[in-house]
């Protein structure tokens, strides 16, 4: 096979050591040599491996995108201008079965890297990183604080208040008190009270009426019941911690929470999400459908002998993904949007229990509708409830109709309206 890189590395990383292989012309320029080094991942070393790098004149450098190991190597190697980083998808790199060691992966890297076979993937700049770390770490904090106030509940409806059933939410203003059920109970008609109410008040008496509750309520662990009663919001606000990771003041991004807020049901904290995780520069995804398929919300690609045993949808960036079909599960919930129209049509395309696939197919047409927005800086323009309807042959439409009806055993005549 050709070489097209004439001098270029392959590093195999792993948490304590990196394997470095350099692949060069032979000093008669007739073959291809190579030349293996360790180092360790700290700092300092790493810093030894760069000058070898740049006096072996290599030009380009690939590594696999090993969990988070890879992180520490390509902060270090970037700070360098004299050579290319590629970080690879660890599925294009496979090595063959049975020829498994540091040396010969590194150095399978490097001769697929010589041959032109290898893609870099798509990294972060160190705004988007930090913007990926504070939106993660809100959702994170988000879901533990609901299973602590799933935790409370659990232990109110082992006493026997059941508040759940008459009662949309536990919380008044982002607080639960599993010590005093009863004054829980008792918030439930006032306004900013635990949610609205599911039933009278008196089946709201009858919940909290049971022998001996308030001692077993009193086993409530007190930790759980600390964290479910914190501030709705986390205290660190990450919402205005990502607005300063974006320029400060400038605050660059912030047009591009406004153009995506357009976009219905995706509401601000979706729209952090989607810009730590794809950026607001569309250009580095060619079109769409790339965007789509980056993040995985597109439908597989396998075919063999002409068929296509599967349409599973492939991996790509999980916050993302769940951020945007989350968004459409809101975006569907509006009938009058074209939104909600395009998932009532899905809904009868996929048949019974197509929901899922309805509501999958919602969050790639709003991850299109993103990629639209940010590239042509425009917002979002609503097509209408009734955009299908426009569409299509009324004529057609009333034939397919009739067909319908033909099969329930009526007759069925097309007559058109008298003008």
């Amino acid at each position: 096979m050709d070489v097209l890189v004439d001098r270029c590395a392959g590093l195999d990383v792993h948490k304590d050591t990196v394997m470095a292989v350099v692949r060069r012309p032979t000093p008669d320029g007739t073959g291809r040599t190579q030349e293996v080094r360790q180092y360790r991942t700290f700092t300092a070393a790493l810093r030894e491996l760069r000058p070898w790098l740049l006096a072996e004149r290599v030009t380009q450098v690939a590594m696999e995108a090993t969990g988070s190991y890879w992180k520490p190597v390509w902060h270090v190697l970037e700070a360098e201008a004299g050579y290319e980083l590629l970080l690879c998808n660890p599925r294009h790199v496979k090595n063959l079965p049975g020829r498994k060691t540091d040396v010969s992966d590194a150095a399978w890297l490097a001769q697929l890297l010589e041959c032109g076979l290898l893609r870099g993937s798509f990294v972060p700049s160190p705004v988007m990183a930090r913007l990926r770390d504070l939106t993660r770490y809100e959702k994170k904090l988000t879901e533990e604080r609901t299973r602590e106030i799933q935790r409370v509940q659990r232990v109110l409806e082992d006493a026997g208040i059941k508040l759940d059933s008459v009662a949309s939410d536990l919380r008044r203003d982002g607080q639960v008190r599993a010590g005093d059920a009863r004054g829980a109970d008792r918030r439930r008609a006032r306004p900013g009270g635990a949610g609205r109410l599911r039933a009278d008040p008196d089946a709201a008496e009858d919940s909290r009426a049971a022998a001996g509750a308030r001692r077993r309520v009193e086993r409530a662990p007190r930790a759980a019941a600390a964290h479910a009663a914190g501030p709705h919001r986390p205290p660190h606000r990450c919402d205005r911690a990502a607005r300063c990771a974006g320029g400060g003041r400038g605050r660059p991004f912030s047009t591009s929470v406004d153009l995506l807020r357009t976009i219905p049901g995706l509401g601000p904290r979706t729209a952090w999400v989607f810009l730590a995780g794809a950026g607001a520069d569309m250009s580095r995804f060619p079109t769409a459908a790339h965007l789509a398929s980056w993040a995985g919300l597109c439908p597989g690609n396998h075919e063999s002998a002409g068929k296509r045993p599967s349409g599973r949808a492939r991996k790509g960036d999980t916050a993302l993904r769940t951020a945007m079909v989350e968004a459409a599960w809101a975006a569907t919930r509006a009938r009058t949007t074209y939104l909600g129209a395009q998932y009532q049509r899905f809904r009868r395309r996929f048949g019974r229990g197509g929901e899922t696939k309805a509501i999958f197919a919602v969050a790639h047409t709003m991850l299109v509708m993103a990629w639209h927005v940010l590239a042509a800086q425009q917002p979002y323009e609503e097509l209408g409830v009734d955009y299908f309807t426009r569409r299509q042959d009324p004529a057609a439409h009333a034939r397919r109709l009739a067909r319908e009806i033909e099969k329930l055993g009526f007759d069925v005549t097309l007559q058109p309206h008298a003008a």
